[in-house]
């Protein structure tokens, strides 16, 4: 196991009618003007946004809104939300929404308080050192930015997906009641099912020994998701399966899983690609990117993918050949992720072969450089893992 330090000062708000307390939880941690950030009509139809305002009302707490958060959220609202932020001298951010409205809404937290362009923290090596207070109302269990250090916004200008990562931006508090996901199309719930395991395995897939802790709290998780997702799809209104998913979303990705090991995340690049070129579901785009990646590196460690195959899916291990056992395995994650409605093969995404070698260039690798950590791909390798997904 590698040195680690661990930071996730988050205060998490679990249950039933929970977002009736956010002017409580607002007014706690030193909120007076409230940006209400969110994305389109549902939370205003459903009244939780009309809820949440009774909230503030009730503990004197000012506020402006800004919606119109779009999935794989746009740069443009941003710079909106900065300007808006200094003029009505908001100090506090409520996020009401799934991930793509609490990025946005770490990524105007950070550009309040900085001189220059926010960008400069998605683009550059600068670290977010500072940034007004986050709160979030989660309302779909799948980024786990509700608990997370990270934020991921696409620009316009070249539709770039790029992410920062900072304890700055981790909420101060976070209301998560599963009730609010129950009116989730199937499609939302499948992505974010998609999204939460692809979180897991992007931390699970480490050259770094000795690591059985994590490799079992990770195991726990994905075993989470296996058995209550089948429950949701069939009953969307199963209030114990949609807690133990919105849970399982949160601790898949606040770091607690992936402490003191190397990660890899290049799968979560590629597919970056993906959705900032045809606006795909982030989810739907790691359906597809995940088992070709997947069978691209498996004979690096053919013995860590054989184990997730025995140990997670119930593979029968092939000890002569643990290879027929770690295809097994990425069989049976494709086979799921199929029954959930999720798409595995470009085309279902309406991604095209002809645009493999832009996605390839825009993502932005120079001569000889390489990225991941588990197996570092150069540019030629992506391609050829782009290709595997066709």
């Amino acid at each position: 196991m590698n040195n680690f330090t661990f930071y996730s000062p988050t205060y998490f708000v679990f249950g039933r009618g929970t977002e009736n307390e956010a002017g409580k939880y607002v007014s706690r941690f030193g909120g007076t003007k409230v940006l209400i950030h969110y994305g389109g009509g549902s939370v205003k139809k459903s009244g939780l946004l009309d809820r949440v305002k009774t909230s503030l009302d009730g503990a004197g707490i000012d506020y402006v809104e800004l919606g119109g958060v779009m999935p794989n959220p746009r740069s443009g609202l941003v710079y909106e939300g900065i300007d808006l932020c200094r003029q009505e001298k908001v100090d506090f951010i409520l996020a009401v929404g799934g991930g793509s409205t609490i990025d946005s809404s770490k990524a105007i937290a950070a550009g309040v308080l900085y001189d220059g362009d926010f960008w400069d923290y998605y683009s550059t090596d600068l670290q977010v050192t500072e940034a007004l207070p986050v709160g979030t109302i989660l309302t779909i269990a799948a980024a786990g930015s509700e608990g997370s250090q990270g934020s991921v916004i696409t620009h316009e200008d070249g539709m770039l997906k790029r992410s920062t990562n900072s304890d700055a931006i981790r909420p101060v508090f976070s209301i998560l009641n599963p009730e609010l996901t129950f009116t989730l199309p199937p499609e939302q719930t499948a992505n974010g099912v998609a999204d939460i395991m692809a979180h897991v395995f992007e931390r699970y897939f480490t050259n770094t020994k000795e690591v059985e802790v994590t490799d079992r709290l990770c195991e726990a998780i994905l075993l989470t998701m296996i058995k209550e997702s089948p429950k949701v799809m069939e009953n969307p209104s199963d209030y114990g399966a949609r807690a133990n998913i919105m849970w399982a979303g949160m601790v898949a990705h606040n770091n607690l899983c992936g402490v003191g090991r190397d990660q890899d995340w290049s799968s979560h690049d590629m597919e970056h690609e993906l959705s900032a070129l045809y606006d795909v579901a982030h989810g739907a785009g790691l359906a597809v990117m995940f088992p070709a990646w997947m069978k691209y590196v498996m004979k690096h460690d053919i013995n860590r993918f054989a184990q997730i195959a025995v140990r997670v899916w119930g593979c029968h291990m092939d000890y002569q050949n643990p290879e027929v056992t770690a295809l097994e395995g990425i069989k049976k994650l494709e086979e799921f992720w199929r029954s959930l409605g999720l798409p595995i093969t470009f085309a279902e995404l309406g991604a095209k072969e002809e645009d493999i070698p832009f996605m390839v260039k825009n993502i932005g690798l120079k001569e000889g450089e390489s990225m991941g950590s588990f197996v570092p791909l150069y540019n030629e390798d992506l391609e050829k893992i782009y290709r595997l997904a066709l």
